[in-house]
């Protein structure tokens, strides 16, 4: 995650937000929560400054601060989250209306092609798995609830990706940096330029081997009724002794058939 700007946003950073209603210290303090992941799952004070763009002091209060919150515990040198920091994400699960009432639909995508089923969303650079669905032999594996993934290296991400204003998608190529997780990885973002293009043309995504060896993903949009897309519906499955195109024969129809039943729902 790269160290956030020191700066303050402009007053057009959201819709009719003046820059007199801007809370600088909200911001830092989940910019502060934000910024422990995967590879950096303990912090000490100087490297959340760092990752955040403030200074060790004040990475020092906001630590303090969240920790007597509940959100950070630490050993007085190394930071780290807590499980209190899921209330934030099951509150989003909880209140939304999308997650509650596609888990029918997902239901029925799952019987109908005895794979684990999605309905994911972009945010920023990554897609958001906001609800799932699968056979008991089949909920062990793939993502899970919640997880956030890049997004030119799933299904559900390059379709959503695709859907994008022109405009957004040239900036968003020109600055993201592409990582590569196996061999079949896009790396080069000429190609994930053609990808993307043919992804929008066709109307639907098919993503192999990009981020783990020896699985698929299929995935169409979920349209509002005026037609916006606002997620995408997407299976996940093993590659076995299935080709490409009879996966695509077997489970593109049922996607789309529900995407088209959930259409005055999204």
């Amino acid at each position: 995650m790269p160290p956030a700007s020191s700066a303050p946003p402009p007053a057009t950073a959201s819709p009719g937000l003046q820059r007199r209603d801007w809370i600088a210290g909200l911001e830092k303090g989940l910019d502060v929560i934000a910024c422990f992941d995967a590879d950096h799952s303990r912090l000490n004070a100087s490297e959340v400054a760092q990752r955040c763009g403030i200074t060790r002091t004040a990475a020092r209060r906001y630590l303090l601060t969240l920790q007597h919150l509940g959100f950070i515990s630490g050993d007085g040198r190394l930071y780290w989250l807590t499980p209190r920091v899921l209330r934030l994400g099951q509150a989003y699960l909880e209140s939304a209306r999308l997650p509650r009432v596609v888990q029918p639909y997902l239901q029925r995508v799952t019987g109908g092609t005895q794979e684990n089923a999605y309905v994911s969303v972009l945010d920023g650079s990554d897609i958001v798995f906001i609800a799932r669905n699968g056979s008991n032999r089949a909920m062990n594996i793939g993502y899970v609830l919640g997880a956030r993934v890049k997004a030119e290296v799933t299904a559900a991400g390059l379709l959503l990706l695709s859907m994008r204003e022109p405009e957004w998608l040239d900036e968003w190529l020109a600055t993201h940096r592409l990582s590569t997780y196996t061999p079949h990885t896009i790396d080069s973002k000429e190609r994930l330029q053609l990808e993307l293009a043919r992804v929008r043309s066709q109307g639907w995504a098919l993503s192999e081997q990009q981020l783990d060896l020896n699985y698929r993903g299929i995935a169409v949009p979920l349209r509002d009724r005026h037609g916006q897309v606002q997620a995408a519906l997407s299976v996940t499955m093993p590659m076995g002794h299935e080709s490409a195109e009879e996966a695509v024969g077997r489970v593109l129809a049922v996607l789309n058939e529900t995407a088209q039943a959930m259409r005055d729902l999204v």
